[in-house]
């Protein structure tokens, strides 16, 4: 959908989503000039750089004045020409530690003319130790999935999650979903499309808050299904992926996967950071694994062993190295589902390699995982892990175990505001959808807030937008 036609859609819903005025500007990105008609998404904040993806629908010359005063842009960038359908990329670059800044993109058409002023934005470099911040997350939004995915609750969700100014927000996998496409007639651009429908309502959050991508089953960006040419799902899938969303390889700032697959370059798939007092750390099972993990695309048989299904043995090393080595006070760690697949949170924690046993509760990690010094859930609790943020179960969840809490996290845009997968859960704190995570950091504690989001039509004394549905703390221990 182009930007255009995404505002009118959103302008005529107006009085409906209760947007304001204000807020129809800033997804307009309206200057006094005119209407940029594209969309912008941040990713990859460091201590001193934001990378800044730019879709135009237009042929475009651009720059970005930005500072440290709203409204008082000190620096800019060079001058760079746009074309029209294909992601520019560019890097801000030598900005202060922990600062606010603020920022405009100035456009014209090629060939000359005046540069138009698009609406002011903002970011926030990497926070210091003892600093107080906000990231928001979202479960699968599966635009795909028609009875649970309405685009004006996901509006609302966006918009509403963006009012809380944070300093990320992470999509938690099967966003981007390619599975549903036919495989006689699937191809490069059809793939491509998955992440391109994502753009004008991401941007609703994107233009202010980077974007970090957990990978999802349904995405399909997965080692099962590469064969030695540049012309299959999983290596048209991650393309894009790292195409329109810029996202973090290992450089100085973060960690991550160094391996360089054929036609793809690095992966971008697992990675980690510090941020404040806090450390952020992203795996992946789909690209490891030489089998398939859940789903099958096209259909099949799922993988019945799963002691087959691995994160490999350099991400387990790298993952147990960024935990042991990390002094942050605070741990995340973020992964579609445990183990990629099956259902539940603490209920599959004990099994295979991120718990150890079989499924018939027989502990057979020693020969199966030969050099790997424990399990991966051990592993997190041996280092403190205080959240293991997933997707993949549709509903807010929160559950506890051996000091890890296991929180599950929503659709962000189901109408029906259900419990899709409860019947799975057997322990824990269960609220329906829809909604997005919230969570304060601070010193002393970690806040976690469910906020729900509806539909003003849905809305009545007890459903109100923005309402904090569920809420608990996590101290240091």
């Amino acid at each position: 959908m182009k930007r255009r036609d995404f505002l009118k859609k959103i302008s005529v819903g107006t009085a409906a989503l209760a947007v304001g005025t204000a807020d129809l500007a800033l997804l307009a990105n309206n200057g006094p000039a005119g209407i940029f008609d594209g969309t912008i998404v941040l990713g990859r904040p460091t201590d001193s750089s934001i990378a800044i993806n730019v879709l135009s629908n237009d042929q475009l010359e651009v720059y970005f004045e930005y500072g440290t005063q709203s409204g008082v842009y000190a620096d800019r960038t060079a001058n760079s020409k746009i074309a029209a359908g294909v992601p520019f990329e560019d890097v801000i670059a030598n900005l202060q530690f922990n600062t606010r800044y603020y920022y405009r993109m100035r456009f014209r058409r090629r060939g000359g003319g005046e540069f138009k002023e698009g609406l002011e934005y903002t970011f926030h470099t990497q926070r210091t130790s003892a600093s107080t911040f906000i990231f928001g997350v979202q479960g699968d939004s599966h635009p795909e999935r028609k009875k649970r995915f309405d685009p004006d609750l996901y509006t609302r969700t966006l918009l509403t999650a963006a009012s809380d100014l944070p300093d990320f927000y992470i999509l938690m996998g099967d966003d981007f979903s390619v599975d549903t496409l036919k495989t006689e007639t699937i191809n490069a651009n059809l793939v491509a499309e998955r992440y391109t429908l994502q753009r004008p309502y991401l941007d609703l959050i994107a233009n202010s808050s980077p974007l970090f991508l957990v990978n999802g089953n349904h995405e399909q960006a997965a080692g099962y299904l590469l064969d030695g040419t540049p012309n299959n799902i999983a290596v048209w899938a991650q393309n894009a992926r790292n195409l329109y969303y810029p996202q973090p390889a290992p450089d100085c700032f973060y960690s991550g996967n160094p391996e360089s697959v054929e036609f793809i370059g690095l992966l971008r798939n697992y990675y980690s950071w510090t941020w404040g007092d806090a450390l952020f750390v992203v795996i992946d099972p789909y690209w490891p694994s030489p089998v398939v993990v859940d789903n099958v695309f096209g259909g099949g048989d799922k993988t019945k062993d799963k002691w087959l299904i691995t994160h490999g043995d350099a991400q387990f090393q790298w993952l147990k190295q960024t935990l042991e080595q990390s002094t942050a006070k605070w741990k995340f760690v973020f992964a579609h589902h445990v183990n990629g697949t099956g259902r539940g949170g603490v209920e599959v924690a004990g099994l295979y390699e991120w718990g150890g046993h079989n499924n018939q509760g027989v502990w057979e990690f020693d020969i199966k995982r030969p050099g790997w010094e424990m399990p991966i859930h051990q592993l997190m609790v041996q280092n403190g892990v205080n959240i293991f943020f997933q997707g993949h179960d549709h509903m807010f969840v929160r559950q506890q175990i051996d000091g890890v809490t296991y929180q599950t996290t929503p659709y962000p845009a189901d109408p029906t505001y259900g419990l899709d997968k409860a019947d799975r859960i057997t322990s824990g704190d269960l609220v329906p959808c829809s909604g997005y995570v919230r969570v304060s950091v601070c010193e002393s504690s970690v806040l976690v807030d469910y906020i729900r989001t509806f539909l003003p039509m849905d809305e009545t004394t007890e459903q109100v937008n923005g309402q904090v549905a569920y809420t608990y703390t996590v101290t240091a221990t």
